[in-house]
């Protein structure tokens, strides 16, 4: 951290954060994807810098942007699922910039606090360690409009606003903005209008291979996603070009903030970060949503344009969301608090190597949708995965791109270096018996707070496909005791 700072003050750089909702960081025809349609994304891209290795440091909305905004792991700051995150007084760079005389403003999703988010999300999340299958809606692509532009109304309206206060904020000489614009797309359902659908050649849409046994914590995502069951090629393909469609329609929103900036005449002094919360399965591994550590789920796109950053130079070095913040604070030329676990990429915005961040990046996920809690290594060409009181997965990414071979038998040799240097980082049993106690705490604390009439209705609205009888009795045993049962509903 710290290695290059910016112009001194009276002429530090603007700053703009462009975060969108759920995109595949190899969706763009910069990372070669053949699908993308991402004009925009790429001529960001030919003028900064690209980094292909760039990873979610939780494959949720809100512990993801918790983490981005902190500077923090997800376990220290125990931001555990879409309601829990930060408190409105925690530290975040954005109060860092705004305290130190930047102009700031945020507009569309940001989405790093507590207390967001459905019932039925927290009750999911709580209660995943009993392993209670439930089925959100099955995934299809809906097309509305055969010229419609707009599809998100919210998005083009939160760039409309953008671009009017980058307007406003320009005139203010005196101090430097930072402008957050977050893009709620393209976060399922899948649904796009043939404008942008028609961007995307469905001949250039593969259909991921079938996996026919999935991993246990894998099959019981894959049954609460709705994707467990049979969906034909055409389904598949359907549901992939509307998802690729919706990032086009990003793309877009993207342009016209750039267009914005040079309108103004103040690209030479501002610099554009793009980037997203997580990825999108979009039917690969027989998944929708994210919520997994698979590359579709786990990989973020992260683009970086600005004074003196290289052009159109690409970096292959890992690094992850939480790198975000100490670049901010080296661009506005902040000192970096000995509290962020991240390291600044300035380095590499410039052509050189940094010396101050780790050869590995850590993602970890504790919420709905997975029944434990799931840590990931990232190591070279190593991907390990661990899931609390199962068998881990472990991953060549060079030879197995799209994961399909798990390697934790053939190669223990591996794994165990892989597991250790994780423990030394976080010791995940640990933190998982944590984050547990914390869901069934938070669980007894939300249903004591309720009638035994309002208490059965909600659960079970929360769980259709159960007997409430049954489900409550599996529930109660389950809160009198210290850790949850494997117990398979």
């Amino acid at each position: 951290m710290g290695e290059q700072k910016c112009p001194k003050e009276g002429n530090r750089p603007n700053i703009i954060i462009i975060q969108c909702d759920s995109m595949d960081g190899r969706v763009m025809g910069c990372m070669g994807h053949t699908a993308a349609h991402t004009p925009n994304l790429d001529r960001l891209a030919s003028k900064g810098v690209l980094f292909k290795n760039a990873y979610t440091n939780s494959p949720q909305c809100c512990p993801s942007r918790a983490s981005m905004w902190s500077g923090k792991y997800v376990h220290t700051i125990e931001a555990w699922n879409n309601y829990k995150g930060l408190s409105e007084e925690d530290k975040t760079f954005f109060s860092e910039l705004s305290q130190n005389g930047y102009n700031v403003k945020a507009f569309g999703k940001t989405d790093y606090l507590s207390g967001y988010h459905s019932l039925g999300n927290r009750i999911h999340a709580w209660t995943r360690s009993l392993n209670i299958n439930y089925e959100v809606g099955r995934p299809s692509a809906e097309i509305i409009g055969e010229d419609t532009e707009i599809v998100n109304e919210k998005d083009w309206q939160a760039a409309d606003e953008s671009i009017q206060w980058l307007k406003e904020a320009n005139e203010d000489k005196s101090r430097p903005f930072a402008l957050y614009y977050g893009i709620r797309y393209p976060h399922p359902p899948f649904r796009t209008s043939g404008r942008w659908l028609n961007a995307i050649d469905r001949g250039k849409i593969t259909v991921p291979p079938y996996e026919e046994r999935l991993h246990p914590c894998i099959e019981y995502s894959s049954r609460c996603k709705n994707t467990f069951g049979s969906f034909s090629n055409d389904e598949i393909v359907d549901i992939r070009r509307c998802y690729y469609a919706m990032v086009a329609e990003v793309d877009a929103l993207v342009g016209r903030l750039m267009d914005a900036v040079y309108e103004l005449g103040i690209q030479g002094n501002t610099y554009i970060i793009f980037t997203s919360d997580h990825g999108e399965m979009n039917m690969e591994h027989r998944l929708q949503l994210k919520n997994s550590m698979y590359e579709a789920s786990a990989r973020v796109p992260l683009i970086i344009s600005g004074p003196g950053a290289e052009s159109g130079a690409a970096v292959e070095d890992l690094c992850s969301l939480i790198d975000i913040y100490p670049t901010l604070m080296d661009i506005a030329n902040i000192p970096a608090g000995e509290d962020l676990q991240g390291a600044s990429l300035m380095p590499e915005l410039t052509g050189r190597k940094s010396s101050g961040r780790q050869d590995w990046v850590l993602s970890e996920y504790h919420s709905n949708f997975l029944n434990t809690g799931c840590f990931m290594l990232r190591k070279g060409k190593w991907k390990y995965i661990a899931y609390a009181g199962y068998e881990g997965q472990l991953f060549d990414l060079e030879s197995d791109p799209e994961e399909l071979d798990n390697l934790i038998q053939e190669r223990p040799d591996v794994a165990g270096e892989m597991d250790s240097i994780l423990i030394s980082i976080v010791d995940y049993e640990v933190v998982d018996k944590k984050v547990k106690e914390y869901d069934r705490e938070s669980f007894l604390k939300w249903r004591n707070g309720l009638s035994n009439k309002e208490y059965i209705k909600l659960i079970s609205k929360a769980y259709k496909n159960q007997n409430p009888e049954y489900l409550t009795s599996k529930i109660e045993e389950w809160l009198v005791q210290v850790h949850a049962p494997d117990i398979c509903l």
